[in-house]
């Protein structure tokens, strides 16, 4: 006898229905023909993995943030870099030919 097979989408909207209590889990295996037994582990599946998921997306917003910040060091040692070029040949020439050429 083959196992049935559920779509990802179609035991989420149980597990929400499971979560939300509206309806106790024999009316909800009752109208979809479900055993309990699968309502109560899509429900705690989801519960589960809830807080991992909030906890994944501010990695991921970290990792953005420090690429970025990665991004701005870099240009801001790049125009450092630029300026002391601009800069240092007046240094060598001295003061007093400096007031000259400006």
């Amino acid at each position: 006898m083959k196992r049935k097979s559920y779509s990802p989408k179609f035991e989420a909207r149980l597990a929400v229905e499971a979560i939300r209590e509206q309806q106790t889990n024999n009316e909800i295996t009752g109208k979809h023909e479900i055993y309990p037994n699968q309502i109560t582990q899509w429900k705690k599946m989801a519960l589960g993995e809830l807080p991992e998921m909030f906890f994944k997306n501010r990695k991921k917003e970290k990792g953005v943030e420090n690429n970025l910040i990665d991004r701005l060091y870099q240009q801001i040692g790049k125009l450092q870099s630029e300026t002391v070029q601009f800069v240092f040949p007046y240094r060598i020439v001295g003061a007093a030919t400096c007031r000259f050429m400006l």
